[in-house]
């Protein structure tokens, strides 16, 4: 009996908890990404500048992600294709998110016609093509970034109105919100001072999250020709130029954009992880 005393008192070996270790890959993550906006910004015509003498050279220590047609260094465009990504995630995350917080405020805190015609809007959105959507609107506006960015933010805001409208209806019936509506006080302050501190936890992690979907489709519709300008290094534009050259043998044109889009995707997933661990009160002990 004394040793099984004596050993169900011995502590377990300490070991990095899952909480922790999420948090480092965010953290890693976050570094990786902010070095590649840091290149974009110091690397001058890095990437841009011709050389015909290196044109379609294989990857080698001078030029890791090799060369271009035109002699182009490929890690240089690479990099800068990804940091043009990043900016047209931002915004168009960012508008969609306003709008879903909008559309969630106005279902949630308004009348009954209200919540229903935007369940109608969000179903509606829903139900339709997305990669349709994207080529309509972005066509219609004329292309470009600017194109691209509207396009994005109005087709990915029905989920995450949705999930904002459901944990509104939840605090609709929380006691201090009913003694603040008894009071006299106004929706638009209700909105401001009771739902909208709860629902940072959710924008946040519906922000993050919402950039791989930005990022990906930004490089669909360039690829397709649809989206940013054919001289802009863009990764949709680099993944578009490589398909004359992969049947030559020209791998790495193809290759090297293709893993950096799918890396900076998994990294935005391991930030928009650790945000959801950081806010969320289960996993504070894990």
């Amino acid at each position: 009996m004394t040793a099984v005393a004596d050993a169900c008192c011995v502590a377990p070996a300490p070991r990095l908890g899952t909480r922790k270790a999420v948090l480092i890959v965010a953290a890693l993550a976050a570094a990786g990404l902010a070095a590649v906006v840091l290149f974009a910004l110091v690397s001058g015509d890095a990437g841009i500048a011709t050389s015909f003498r290196s044109r379609l050279a294989a990857p080698s220590f001078a030029h890791p992600f090799g060369t271009d047609a035109l002699g182009r260094d490929m890690l240089a465009r690479t990099l800068k294709g990804l940091a043009l990504s990043f900016r047209v995630g931002l915004l168009a995350a960012t508008a969609s998110t306003i709008i879903a917080l909008v559309l969630a405020l106005v279902a949630a805190g308004g009348p009954r016609w209200a919540d229903a015609v935007v369940a109608y809007l969000v179903d509606m959105t829903m139900g339709l093509p997305h990669l349709v959507l994207l080529i309509l609107i972005s066509f219609a506006l004329g292309g470009g970034a600017n194109a691209v960015i509207v396009a994005v933010a109005l087709t990915h805001w029905p989920r995450l109105t949705r999930i904002l409208r459901a944990e509104i209806l939840q605090l609709r019936g929380a006691e201090y919100v009913t003694v603040s509506r008894n009071f006299g006080k106004s929706p638009v302050y209700i909105a401001r001072h009771h739902f909208a501190p709860h629902l940072v936890p959710q924008l946040l992690v519906g922000l993050v999250l919402m950039f791989p979907h930005a990022i990906l489709h930004e490089a669909g519709l360039t690829f397709l020709g649809f989206g940013i300008e054919p001289t802009t290094p863009a990764i949709g534009v680099l993944l578009s130029e490589s398909l004359r050259y992969l049947t030559a043998g020209k791998w790495w044109l193809g290759l090297f954009p293709g893993l950096a889009l799918l890396l900076a995707v998994l990294a935005f997933d391991a930030i928009g992880n650790g945000l959801r661990t950081l806010t969320d009160p289960r996993g504070s002990q894990s």
